[in-house]
């Protein structure tokens, strides 16, 4: 590693692999801040739906990035990507290791690739004249043209989604470029650090989504039902397209069952931990670590260790 770069560790990987269990421990052994990368835990208010880390889990250690917004502000990833850099330039100031960790693929790219967001122009009319075609033709119809003009989008965004499929479609039309192709050219120059990403998966996918079923179980035990209610009069738009509480929405306007509330969930969050799963196999940077073949988090710890001096990342 260059000597006039420091070292950024990134722990990514689908919803319940454990990050947030590495991430602190690993901070806690490398006199590290860890630095989140997820979409929703950054919103007040959201905390079991989202799986915020709870206070023992974060072992003492300084978490950035969590739980600072409402969700009635509007927060783009250029935001994310410019708070969580100064966030990470800050913990080295302060002589203490930087750990990125989450599962928001385009958050990760954002800070580990430099992309340099623009802030992305919009057009009333053209919104209005999707929306009106989604209402006629309904939301998949327009899922099915991003997926014919930008693939790689409509791998990353979840197709019921309506809203950002539809931002996608707009830009398109506005732009004459995708959204993956406005991506490529907004890199960044030099960075002033080196990531070394380390991914969380399993060689039985199907122990994953166990894991899912177990803890959306334990969820709905902490109150999930509850804080969906609460956040779904409240914040309207933010939750009523975030896992964990809109698949309660038919519960409470009486069209489904709590059963067959709980039972979508969790087919959307393995549905979710697919695609994230998905995204981050493109990344041939990430050195991968099987959780059900490593002796709990003891062996996914001394795993990543090990990876990271030989990285050159640390000394210990």
């Amino acid at each position: 590693m260059s000597n006039e770069k420091f070292p950024l560790i990134c722990v990514v990987g689908p919803t319940a692999s454990g990050k947030t269990g590495l991430a602190a421990a690993l901070a806690q052994r490398l006199d590290g801040e860890v630095v989140s990368a997820d979409s929703m835990q950054i919103y007040q208010g959201m905390s079991i739906g989202t799986a915020k880390p709870a206070v023992e889990e974060m072992r003492g250690i300084p978490h950035h990035m969590i739980d600072f917004l409402s969700p009635k502000e509007r927060f783009s990833v250029a935001d994310y990507a410019a708070m969580a850099r100064k966030a990470i330039l800050d913990i080295h100031k302060r002589g203490r290791l930087p750990i990125l960790a989450g599962g928001t693929g385009l958050y990760v790219q954002a800070v580990t690739e430099g992309i340099l967001f623009q802030e992305e122009p919009e057009n009333p009319e053209i919104r209005r004249r999707l929306e009106r075609r989604a209402e006629e033709k309904g939301a998949a119809d327009l899922f099915r043209e991003l997926q014919a003009v930008d693939p790689p989008s409509a791998e990353r965004i979840d197709r019921n989604n309506e809203k950002r499929v539809l931002r996608a479609l707009e830009i398109y039309y506005l732009t004459g470029e995708t959204m993956t192709e406005r991506l490529k050219r907004s890199r960044a120059g030099e960075l002033p650090f080196q990531p070394v990403l380390i991914g969380l998966s399993f060689s039985d996918r199907q122990k994953l989504y166990a894991r899912i079923e177990q803890r959306v179980d334990q969820m709905m035990e902490r109150g999930l039902l509850e804080e969906a209610g609460r956040v779904l009069q409240d914040l309207g738009i933010t939750a009523s397209g975030a896992i964990g509480y809109k698949e309660f929405l038919p519960y409470f306007q009486g069209t489904a069952s709590l059963e067959e509330a709980v039972e979508q969930l969790k087919r959307d969050t393995r549905r979710y931990a697919k695609r994230q799963l998905t995204w981050f196999k493109r990344d041939a940077r990430i050195h991968w670590i099987f959780v059900d073949q490593e002796e709990g988090l003891d062996g996914i710890l001394q795993n990543s260790l090990a990876y990271l001096k030989k990285q050159g990342m640390i000394e210990k």
